[in-house]
């Protein structure tokens, strides 16, 4: 099955490399415009010319995630560059490790606070759409105890508890607001690429706990997105779908 999302304006918050690219280009393959935003400006211009090729409205700029000013600014000049904004894809994550003081700040700032700032400022322009729809990024983390990303893991569980918050707040205004809860993902340059040399022991214990015996990919993860903002879930809020080949059974 394919989808159509032509004429709709897709905003990504984190969105030039692994799952948030390849959210990107399936949206751009669809018949959307897209903006994408990260930090790194080498990874944004090339992640904007696969958009591009698809023929559709193409925007991106730097930003900050972990940055309010930075949000503030560039949610709106995304909206000035698309017509609007029909879909927002919060992605974007801090990777906060362990229980320290730096795990929790990166944590706090880039998988909370800016799901919560990108959303506030997309909300106007969301408000005036049609069939408007968030998606939040979380992780099958958010679902467990970790010892080795205590941090991550309780922040992630804070986006998919405020999911359901956002639903409820928005359902009034027809705008339906979503989850995906990824698994383990590889992608080139990602982090489980790197732990096969870094950590076998870790990537092999992980790699084991999956009952499909591999990780998933990102194109896997942005299908459910594309799904969960499409009219075929048009009846669906405030849930968190898992797409992990089944490591949570593990």
């Amino acid at each position: 099955m394919s989808f159509d999302f032509k004429g709709k304006r897709v905003v990504i918050a984190g969105g030039s490399r692994g799952i948030g690219r390849s959210i990107a280009l399936g949206f751009a393959e669809a018949g959307a415009g897209v903006s994408i935003c990260a930090r790194g400006a080498d990874g944004l211009k090339a992640t904007a010319a696969e958009i591009g090729r698809f023929g559709g409205a193409v925007h991106f700029a730097p930003c900050d995630l972990a940055n309010a000013a930075s949000i503030a600014g560039y949610i709106p000049a995304a909206a000035q560059a698309l017509g609007g904004i029909d879909i927002l894809v919060n992605n974007a994550s801090g990777f906060g490790q362990g229980d320290t003081e730096e795990g929790w700040e990166a944590g706090m700032q880039v998988d909370i606070m800016a799901v919560v700032r990108a959303s506030r400022a997309a909300q106007p322009f969301l408000e005036q759409a049609k069939g408007a729809s968030i998606v939040n990024i979380a992780s099958i983390s958010g679902y467990r105890p970790s010892l080795r990303t205590a941090a991550y893991a309780a922040v992630k569980a804070a986006v998919i508890q405020y999911t359901t918050s956002q639903a409820a707040a928005l359902s009034r205004k027809g705008i339906r607001v979503n989850c995906v809860a990824p698994g383990s993902v590889e992608f080139p340059g990602g982090m489980w690429e790197q732990r096969k040399t870094t950590d076998p022991t870790l990537y092999n214990r992980t790699l084991g706990s999956i009952p499909f015996g591999r990780m998933g990919s990102p194109e896997e993860i942005a299908n459910v997105v594309l799904f969960l903002a499409s009219p075929l879930a048009s009846w669906v809020t405030a849930q968190t779908i898992v797409a992990d080949g089944g490591q949570l059974l593990g």
